[in-house]
């Protein structure tokens, strides 16, 4: 099963872990993966393009399926192995409604996790202006306080669909593990703090966890000040 699987992936990337993460939840170990460099611009490789036209991480493979965005592919594995591993869809319509409904969401917070993380990256030096750079700020901090607000909502020890680990926190949780990655404080921001520590430990999330923020422990400061 898992041998008929490719996956090709980038450290530190959270779509990547996204997959990765649910390729644990699954049982599915013993997969086919090779990480590549996006500073060596391997991303962008052939053997990377014949998977995926457009050039990106993740791009994954299973038999002849492939299904290269992070969450389909997420979703695909939870389909395909529902009875394998953890169950990471409730049956509960209301449950439901809610994972699906944080799992979108998510990626406006990785959005706008990105626009400060990444906005010397990604914004040539000549187009750069600090008044952009402050508005990108000011979101994301009123995006970090709608998810303290959702996480307080349900309780301490909670997950961010519920009581019970679901495929929102798959694709969720990387994103706020960057953010402590890159400085964020757990003090300032004590109930994602606790979300995160209540995770990290997490078998899946303790096996695929970025190698080389294990050789960086100390990560970055980039979001200390937000």
């Amino acid at each position: 099963m898992a041998k008929d699987m490719t996956l090709l992936w980038g450290s530190g990337s959270a779509p990547c872990w996204r997959v990765m993460i649910a390729l644990e939840e699954k049982n599915l170990q013993g997969y086919n993966h090779k990480l590549l460099s996006f500073d060596k611009m391997e991303h962008k490789s052939q053997e990377v393009l014949d998977i995926n036209p457009r050039g990106q991480l993740p791009s994954f493979k299973h038999g002849d399926n492939i299904v290269n965005e992070s969450y389909a592919a997420c979703f695909y594995l939870e389909s395909q192995f529902k009875s394998q591993g953890n169950r990471l869809i409730p049956d509960s319509p209301a449950e439901q409604a809610l994972t699906y409904q944080r799992m979108f969401e998510g990626l406006a917070l990785y959005e706008k996790v990105g626009g400060v993380i990444y906005y010397e990256y990604y914004v040539p030096e000549e187009e750069r202006h600090d008044s952009a750079l402050k508005r990108n700020k000011e979101a994301l901090v009123t995006e970090l306080k709608l998810w303290e607000g959702y996480l307080k909502k349900l309780g301490s020890g909670s997950f961010v669909a519920g009581k019970t680990f679901s495929l929102a926190d798959v694709t969720v949780f990387p994103t706020v593990a960057v953010l402590f990655q890159f400085g964020l404080s757990a003090e300032r921001y004590s109930v994602l703090g606790e979300y995160y520590a209540l995770l990290k430990d997490r078998p899946s999330i303790k096996a695929s966890w970025p190698p080389e923020w294990l050789q960086d422990t100390k990560g970055e400061d980039t979001l200390k000040d937000i």
